[in-house]
């Protein structure tokens, strides 16, 4: 498939995506950006914001594994990695968990403790999983979306700055508009229920061979070197901003770069643009800096603040 097919089958994957969860196109677009740059992603919103949909549907518009882990406070590592179990022949064999399929849902995963959260954090970096001494590849294709309730503390544990730092993208899921909203009660009016995926009227678009081709066509896309340098301004301005007492790592600016790439695929270009990276800088980097609380306290937030550096970095022309 060349790159224009290719290209068009990804801009079938968001147009069916948006004709389920109605109402969120940034988070759908930021879904499927995240899955062509090999990244994974955090979706928060309050509940009933279509976060499980968004992440159903994607997979329902692939022709790949997915499977849905349940975190909840009792959660082991070994229910999600897997363990190794003696056989007929008294041999210990690997019986591998859930997280070897190639789409995860991990479902409220900031209920899950600390140490079953960490579980994720080999297979995230660097999509393998060792168990018992020995390692086992993941899927290629292998994409974590992860779901919590930004505003429910009760029964939850803070995600580390680790795991944080893995989520290629931070997607925020509101309240629709009242219209879409709406919408949405006509839809079910008419029979499509979430929990089943035959009534999304969606179909399988493309295999794991696609999503490489895509991850291929994307890594093929252009960035001069003054939009590497506006991504380079962008993160380590962060760290020198007195809004903020934690600043992004180098894995920030390289998430910056695969989705400005991934970004400029879907809109049919073969080069990255300003907009791009301003597009994306926001979801990129909201879960990897941490607000001066006294600014907190004074109802600033992380995307204020991150979009008041944006506004200083000069941006590049020509």
């Amino acid at each position: 498939m060349e790159r224009d097919g290719i290209q068009s089958a990804a801009q079938q994957v968001l147009a069916a995506l948006r004709g389920v969860v109605l109402g969120q196109d940034s988070a759908t677009r930021n879904a499927l950006i995240a899955l062509i740059a090999r990244g994974h992603v955090l979706l928060e919103g309050v509940p009933g914001t279509a976060k499980t949909l968004l992440a159903r549907a994607l997979a329902t518009t692939l022709k790949v594994s997915y499977k849905r882990i349940q975190f909840t406070p009792d959660l082991m590592p070994s229910d999600i990695t897997g363990i190794s179990v003696l056989d007929k022949d008294a041999e210990f064999v690997f019986r591998p968990g859930p997280i070897f399929a190639e789409v995860i849902l991990a479902d409220e995963i900031n209920r899950a403790p600390a140490k079953t959260q960490a579980a994720l954090l080999e297979a995230m970096q660097e999509r393998t999983v060792t168990v018992d001494g020995t390692t086992h590849q993941l899927p290629p294709t292998f994409a974590v979306f992860a779901t919590q309730n930004p505003i429910e503390f009760e029964g939850t544990y803070p995600l580390p700055e680790a795991e944080l730092d893995r989520f290629m993208l931070n997607v925020r899921m509101d309240y629709p508009e009242e219209r879409i909203e709406a919408g949405i009660l006509d839809r079910y009016i008419e029979g499509f229920e979430a929990d089943i995926p035959t009534t999304y009227g969606i179909e399988a678009l493309l295999d794991a061979e696609g999503i490489r081709r895509l991850r291929q066509a994307a890594d093929a896309i252009r960035v001069e070197p003054p939009i590497v340098t506006y991504i380079t301004s962008i993160v380590r301005a962060t760290r020198t901003a007195a809004s903020l007492t934690l600043g992004a790592s180098p894995r920030a600016g390289i998430a910056l770069l695969k989705t400005s790439r991934a970004a400029a695929l879907l809109d049919g270009r073969d080069f990255v643009i300003p907009d791009d990276v301003k597009g994306l800088a926001t979801a990129v980097l909201r879960h990897r800096v941490s607000l001066a609380p006294e600014l907190e306290l004074e109802g600033l937030t992380s995307d204020r603040a991150i979009g008041a550096i944006i506004e200083q970095i000069e941006v590049p022309t020509g």
